[in-house]
């Protein structure tokens, strides 16, 4: 049956539209495939407003073929959220406060003096996460590097896609440490 209001014609075009962006995800050089990240990235929790801000630019990022920004700006969001991840957790917290007091850290925000190598060491000696979750961080951060300074790589769709899915895996196993 054919809509008629205007209400019907505007529903029919939008479910048409969705429809379209799943059939075009398809390919492997659409944007549209930034939908399928973003249905990933729905499945997240806990993420403060800042950190959700920094995870829609890089999809809109992404999106747009700003390949290298979606790595960077995708980066500080993980880094937001590590830092947030110890700092609300006082065993973690006690932890690196007991063992790294020259770093005197009371608040999330003290984090960001440390090199982000080297607080993935730290955490890792601190039991906090395991030694290939400190190496899988910090092949984020060597990629995030390439992207942040002048370097010849020049990140595609498919890489910039799969960073990100990259990041939000790595952010949900964080999620599911207790």
């Amino acid at each position: 049956m054919a809509p008629r209001s205007p209400r019907e014609v505007a529903t029919w075009a939008a479910n048409a539209q969705d429809e379209l962006s799943k059939l075009l995800a398809k390919r492997e050089t659409s944007t549209h495939r930034v939908m399928t990240v973003t249905e990933s990235y729905d499945k997240l929790t806990k993420l403060n407003i800042k950190q959700d801000k920094l995870f829609r630019e890089a999809l809109q990022c992404a999106e747009h073929g700003l390949y290298r920004s979606a790595h960077v700006t995708s980066f500080a969001a993980l880094m937001d959220f590590v830092h947030e991840w110890i700092a609300t957790n006082p065993v973690r917290l006690a932890k690196i406060q007991a063992n790294y007091p020259a770093w005197n850290i009371k608040h999330a925000a003290d984090f960001r003096e440390q090199k982000d190598h080297t607080l993935f060491e730290v955490m890792k000696k601190q039991g906090l996460i395991t030694n290939p979750m400190m190496k899988a961080l910090q092949g984020l951060l060597a990629k995030r590097n390439e992207c942040a300074h002048p370097e010849d790589y020049e990140p595609g769709i498919n890489d910039s896609l799969g960073y990100l899915d990259e990041m939000m895996k790595r952010i949900a196993t964080l999620q599911a440490i207790k």
